[in-house]
């Protein structure tokens, strides 16, 4: 394949990655931007492996190597691709671990050619990219994979910040030392003790990473996600000027300008800046403090609830990550249509940061078909919350604490939330009497107006759903 054609499969495949992003930005279209990605990465790799310096070569071997890690991943790949959407954010965080991986791998093995076979191209700036790729490469895997840890649940890693004094200052001497040793590869990357001083550096992004997230509570995690994900967008870019590919530079660019941005966005929802939610180890549980008033809920059953949904004339339901874990929301499916048959207004309060990931409850949501006019972004609905009969909290906590809007004191203050308090009557379905991410008890659930259901997400709302559909004589 001549070079001209190689470079125009490289632009569609650029102009396909964009109009991917464009397209998923939108429910309706975002199937079309997955197909879209889909189309622009076979195009790249196919037109990659055309390129001159590699379809030249008649060693049947070479081509082995390509044909064989792709075969490999074939079915790993799938595997991940059917995993419940519940697990979809562990799914992503081990995305950006095994992209971190392949750029740092790529960065070692470009780095050892070029000091034996061509030593001249070990210029400053292709050094410092091969620096940048491998300290953001292997910083990226770690973290991820303990942001995958945390999401998991997985016993040996602590799902509560996990913090120490001078940790900050550990970090950042850490950093700082890979730092330096990257500044003096890039002017001495033939010298003896080069080798040594990025193996150094491999360690020390290895162990940064999993510092990096180690601290961080659960209730970051949607913007630790997006973070990584640009971590793993540079890591790309960085690779692409070690390789000389210009498409790998777009595609990266493209990967870390949407992970920042998406981060911004996270961290405007949460009222917190970037700093926060790295070195703040939001979602440590507070003590109880000694005397303190001891607060009671008010448990209420299902056909009471039932029984008060069906005389209300709106509802307003805020999904949570309860309702995720619990796979609840098929069930909620059918209490939307058992509601909507009595012609009650039903709408979804979305909050940016409710689940794991950004845009959790929407792809929950999408899976059973809610209509997307019914998805209610946080700053539109709240302005109905004073009118609405019922709000419905499936298994949301910290996103709708009114304590972020009158406690300083609160880890959360500041946090933009969902006035569930402002509506009429509140029903918290809630798994236990435990705090949510951020370690704190909810004044939503202490008000007069609010009224507990305990149990499963998908058990309870299975409960009202067969109250609502006869069970009981409502009707």
């Amino acid at each position: 394949m001549s070079l001209t054609l190689i470079e125009l499969a490289y632009l569609g495949a650029a102009a396909l990655f964009i109009l991917s992003l464009h397209w998923m930005s939108d429910p309706k279209t975002a199937r079309r931007g997955v197909y879209a990605g889909i189309a622009g990465m076979i195009a790249a790799v196919l037109a990659t492996w055309a390129r001159p310096d590699v379809s030249a070569h008649t060693d049947v071997q070479r081509h082995l190597w390509v044909i064989i890690p792709i075969a490999l991943a074939i079915w790993p790949g799938i595997w991940l691709s059917l995993v419940p959407l519940t697990a979809v954010p562990q799914r992503t965080a081990l995305s950006h671990a095994f992209g971190g991986l392949a750029a740092g791998l790529v960065g070692v093995a470009k780095y050892f050619h070029w000091l034996h076979d061509e030593p001249d191209m070990l210029t400053p700036l292709r050094m410092g990219a091969i620096v940048l790729e491998v300290l953001l490469g292997f910083l990226t895997f770690t973290g991820s994979l303990i942001a995958a840890g945390k999401l998991q649940e997985v016993k040996w890693v602590p799902q509560r910040p996990w913090t120490y004094r001078g940790q900050n200052i550990v970090n950042i001497c850490a950093f700082g030392v890979a730092v330096i040793l990257g500044t003096a590869l890039m002017f001495s990357a033939k010298a003896w003790w080069s080798p040594w001083a990025l193996g150094v550096i491999v360690v020390l992004a290895l162990n940064f990473g999993w510092m990096l997230v180690i601290p961080i509570g659960g209730a970051d995690m949607p913007t630790v996600i997006a973070i990584l994900n640009a971590y793993a967008g540079l890591a790309a870019v960085a690779m692409g000027f070690v390789l000389g590919n210009k498409l790998l530079i777009t595609a990266g660019a493209l990967d870390g300008a949407s992970g920042l941005i998406l981060s911004i966005i996270m961290c405007k929802a949460m009222n917190r800046s970037f700093a926060n939610v790295l070195f703040g180890a939001f979602g440590q549980v507070q003590q109880a403090k000694t005397g303190a008033e001891q607060k009671e809920y008010k448990p209420e059953t299902t056909e009471s609830a039932a029984q008060i949904l069906e005389q209300a004339a709106s509802v307003i339901i805020v999904p949570g990550y309860g309702m995720a874990v619990a796979q609840a929301q098929h069930k909620v499916r059918e209490l939307y249509d058992q509601l909507r048959k009595r012609n009650i207004s039903v709408k979804f309060a979305i909050h940016p940061v409710a689940g794991r990931m950004p845009g959790h409850m929407n792809v929950l949501l999408a899976e059973c078909e809610i209509p997307y006019t019914d998805l209610v972004e946080m700053e539109e609905i709240n302005a109905d919350m004073p009118q609405c009969d019922v709000c419905l909290v499936l298994g949301a906590n910290d996103v709708v604490n009114p304590a972020a809007r009158s406690d300083k004191t609160s880890p959360i203050y500041g946090m933009p939330i969902i006035d569930a308090d402002k509506a009429k009557t509140v029903f918290a379905v809630k798994r236990s009497k435990n705090p949510g991410f951020a370690g704190i008890d909810n004044d939503l659930y202490f008000l007069d107006k609010t009224w507990m259901l305990f149990g499963d997400a998908k058990a309870v709302v299975g409960e009202l759903v067969k109250h609502l559909s006869g069970g009981s004589g409502m009707h």
